[in-house]
This record gives C-alpha cells, sequence and structure tokens, in this order.
C-alpha cells in the first residue's frame, strides 16, 4: 500500500523558535569582521552602527574621512559627521592631532572594538620627534613649514614681524624640542613677544618664561600653549641691570663756589671745609 500524501508543512528543527528571525549560520573562513554585539546592537541610528561596522571592516591606513565616507554611503555629510561623533563619545572612536618629526601636523584615527581602548593591540604612541642639533651661532634657527588640517587662519605676513621676537620664538626648540613653529605660527606670536622685549625683559627672561614647567604631554598644538601664556600672564618687572644700580649709588662731583675745588655732594655749592665755620676764604 502507497504511503498517503500531505500537503502540511514539515515540522520545525526541536528548539528552533516559532516566531521572530531565524540565523542560518556559515562559517566563514575570511573576509569577515567581528563585531561586538554591545556596538551591533547599539540603540540609536542605525547610520552609527553602519559606519561602525564599514571602518571596522577596512583594512588599516584606509580614509576614513567625512569625505571618504559619503563618497561610500548614500547618507549626506550632516549624517555622517554626526555618526562619527556619536562614536567619538562612546569611546569608539579617536581623532589625535600629532606632529611629525619634520614640523607637519597630521591628524590618526584609532577605532576601538571595545570602548576605551581595552584591546591587545594598543594603539602606537606617536613618534617623538628627534632632539635638534646645536647650530652655529652666526646661523639663524630656522622655522619648521607646517602643514595643519584645522580651520584655514587669516594669513599673517612674517617680514611684519618683528625680527628680535621671531628669533626668540625660532630658539625655542632649542630648549624643548616639542616647541616647534610654523613661520604663520610664529608670525601670529611675534607682536607679543615684541611687548614682552618692549617692557624691558632680555630674550633669555622671556624664553625662560615660555619654557619653564611645560606639561610632559600637550594636550594642545605648542603654538597655542605659548600663546595663552604670552597673553594671560602679567608682565614680570624687568631686572634691573647691575651698571643701572652702579651708576644710581654714585654721587655727582661738583665744583666748590668758595675754593673751586672738587667735591662730591648731590647738589652743587661749597665744599665742607668752605662750610666749618671760622674758614678764611681763598685768596686768587
Amino acid at each position: 500500500m502507497d504511503d498517503s500524501q500531505s500537503n502540511a508543512r514539515l515540522r520545525a528543527a526541536a528548539g528552533a523558535p516559532t516566531t521572530g528571525v531565524i540565523h542560518v549560520r556559515t562559517r566563514l573562513t575570511a573576509d569577515f569582521t567581528v563585531l561586538s554585539n554591545a556596538l551591533a546592537q547599539r540603540r540609536g541610528s542605525a547610520v552609527t552602527v553602519g559606519v561602525a561596522a564599514y571602518i571596522s571592516s577596512l583594512p588599516d591606513g584606509s580614509p576614513v574621512s567625512i569625505a571618504a565616507l559619503c563618497e561610500h554611503f548614500s547618507e549626506g555629510e550632516i549624517l555622517i559627521s554626526r555618526a562619527l561623533r556619536e562614536l567619538e563619545a562612546a569611546g569608539y572612536l579617536e581623532r589625535r592631532r600629532e606632529r611629525t618629526p619634520t614640523g607637519q601636523v597630521r591628524t590618526r584615527t584609532f577605532f576601538y572594538d571595545v570602548p576605551g581602548g581595552a584591546s591587545d593591540d594598543e594603539p602606537p604612541e606617536p613618534p617623538k620627534p628627534p632632539r635638534p642639533r646645536k647650530q652655529p651661532a652666526a646661523t639663524a634657527p630656522v622655522l619648521a613649514e607646517a602643514e595643519t588640517e584645522a580651520e584655514p587662519e587669516v594669513p599673517v605676513p612674517l617680514s611684519d614681524a618683528d625680527p628680535r621676537a621671531v628669533a626668540v620664538l625660532a630658539a625655542l626648540r632649542q630648549v624643548d624640542s616639542r616647541l616647534v613653529l610654523s613661520t604663520q605660527e610664529a608670525a601670529r606670536l611675534a607682536p607679543a613677544v615684541s611687548r614682552w622685549l618692549a617692557a624691558g625683559l632680555l630674550p633669555t627672561q622671556v624664553t625662560e618664561h615660555l619654557t619653564t614647567g611645560l606639561p610632559d604631554r600637550f594636550l594642545a598644538r605648542p603654538a597655542g600653549i605659548l600663546g595663552y601664556r604670552l597673553k594671560e600672564t602679567p608682565l614680570p618687572s624687568p631686572v634691573r641691570s647691575v651698571e643701572s644700580t652702579v651708576r644710581a649709588a654714585v654721587v655727582p662731583m661738583w665744583n666748590c663756589d668758595g675754593c673751586d675745588r672738587g667735591f662730591r655732594a648731590a647738589e652743587p655749592g661749597r665744599c665742607r671745609d668752605c662750610r666749618s665755620p671760622g674758614r678764611l676764604p681763598a685768596v686768587g
């Protein structure tokens, strides 16, 4: 006897859910990315999760600027930039501004699988600039040209700046190798340094003020730290030179009105002998 035909649906495998999604898993051995559930299931914008997944899948060195991400996604610049800010606020993304040994400024982006950078592979530390070589006394220090990615600024001609102030700023890198300034930064800071020099401070005093007590790690650009010190710190009193002190202590010399002899006193007049009682006047 033949088996009877049935149009009933096949029974679901034991333990399979009757509602919701059913995963059909495939073991991937190449071209896959591991995401934490905390990131993949993050509440909020789907664009943020999508941008995070896309950045995680890229190899190191791939561009992840707003312009590069807009070329890949159909969303506009506003949504992409908002997603990057959300990832940065949540601790998945970090953007660092670093200065290279040649004085250029660049932005490096780090993406963490776990917020806060708790990973097996710590991001590399920024390169430390080499110690500058001592230059001959006759050679003026050279200011490094910096390539900045910040907002465009109004150019300030370096030729209009005080040469003494520019020389002080350029020589700061000889005291602290981190104090590398571009020509535009030097031209912008030069007027403040000129005011310090005009107040009677020596270049060595200005250098000491700008380089003493600097933090071990800069959280801002060197030009910003120097500009803050020049702007917020009151002008210190210039050190009085030894020569001026000696001159102030010397009493001037006068010729006596009575005997024409030389004597020292605060004011002109007669010497001590001529002022003494019973002193006979000098005879010519």
